[in-house]
């Protein structure tokens, strides 16, 4: 018998995995198709994202049409999914069956740095899809050279999609397009992915600052890993960063709120967003606040959060001025770096048109200069 394992984190589960292991199951002739879910750490979870229990029912129906099973295994053991410790679990469970372990051709480069990959491959064939890669048969050489074993190649070539962005679309109430529509409902019946400030914020935006606030969140949480942030709180303080641009300080919303001296009126909105972040829709953490309270301005001593919320307000990709792909580069590479540039940039764009530059910019360049040399 031909068994066919396929792990992942579905968070959420989307098109392409279905389209793998439906080509995968076809190309290998397999029998059985076992999809397994993995535990994800508490720490590294938010309430706006979906538990075990969750994500499994979401792969029940996602996979309802090509007669797989969702395994609980590796939630049941929590903590940490190992793969090697899954293969061999189901290796010992089924014995004389024939095992694949299906995965993307971006995941088999860095097959060799998984823990203990050598245990893996002495219980399962690797399937792998992704044909027309051109790395594919590179990988494949280099790991037949280094542990004498060959892959299956599975004949699919899928189309690029973004968890991260689809939980971003989620969190501003948009259905994606890479979801299923009994998985977009049954994620909307159950309030997954979804954060309780961020539509309430949202409604105070026209709308073409909403999709601006949405390419912001996507700009962020793609750079989030790279800048040593949370994905949540990048996702957080992107969504609501120009929540204050146009309310009034006349509003019964900002009673209460007490602007800072000497602000510029196109900088005001950053305050008045923190302030409406925290007293109207219930924001607690302070890094979060502080990256809407200073995203237009910068300050001294940002933290990473609050460079990168800066950064992707200036860079997202609506945005066009000359040398743009310049400051794009560097925020591939380096976020001090970049910010560095945005914040010259900046400053060189207000005093070329006279404007007053607010004395928070002056300083924040200042201290991003010194911190990495220049």
């Amino acid at each position: 018998m031909k068994i066919l394992l396929f792990g992942g984190s579905f968070d959420p589960v989307h098109s392409q995995h279905v389209a793998l292991a439906r080509a995968a199951k076809e190309a290998l002739g397999a029998e059985r198709l076992i999809v397994i879910p993995s535990a994800i750490a508490p720490h590294k979870r938010s309430g706006a994202s979906a538990d075990g229990a969750a994500r499994i029912e979401a792969c029940k129906i996602a996979f309802r049409g090509i007669g797989a099973e969702i395994s609980a295994y590796e939630i049941e053991q929590g903590d940490t999914s190992y793969s090697y410790l899954t293969c061999e679990h189901f290796r010992a469970r089924y014995s004389d069956a024939e095992l694949y372990f299906l995965m993307g051709a971006d995941m088999l480069g860095n097959f060799p740095l998984w823990k203990y990959p050598e245990r893996i491959l002495d219980c399962v064939t690797l399937a792998v899809g992704g044909r027309g890669d051109e790395n594919l048969t590179r990988f494949a050489q280099t790991l037949y050279a280094r542990y004498g074993k060959r892959i299956a190649e599975i004949p699919f070539t899928g189309k690029p999609v973004s968890s991260s962005k689809i939980r971003v679309e989620l969190a501003f109430g948009k259905k994606p397009e890479a979801l299923d529509g009994e998985v977009y409902r049954f994620l909307k019946e159950k309030g997954l992915y979804a954060y309780s400030a961020v539509l309430p914020a949202l409604a105070l935006e026209k709308p073409e600052r909403r999709e601006h606030s949405f390419r912001v969140a996507l700009t962020a949480v793609a750079h989030a890993r790279n800048a040593g942030v949370s994905a949540d709180k990048a996702l957080l303080s992107a969504a609501l960063h120009d929540c204050g641009k146009y309310v009034p300080l006349s509003s019964p919303l900002l009673k209460g709120f007490r602007a800072p001296k000497n602000v510029p009126p196109p900088v005001m909105h950053q305050f008045t967003g923190a302030f409406l972040a925290e007293h109207r829709f219930g924001v607690t953490d302070p890094d979060v606040l502080n990256a809407i309270r200073y995203h237009t301005s910068g300050r001294e001593n940002m933290s990473p959060l609050e460079r990168l919320i800066l950064i992707a307000d200036m860079l997202e990709p609506a945005r066009d001025f000359e040398g743009i792909d310049t400051l794009r580069a560097a925020l591939e590479s380096d976020l001090d770096e970049c910010l560095y540039l945005c914040l010259k940039r900046q400053l060189a764009y207000l005093r070329a048109r006279n404007f007053p530059i607010y004395s928070l910019t002056e300083r924040a360049f200042v201290w991003i200069k010194a911190k990495i040399g220049k």
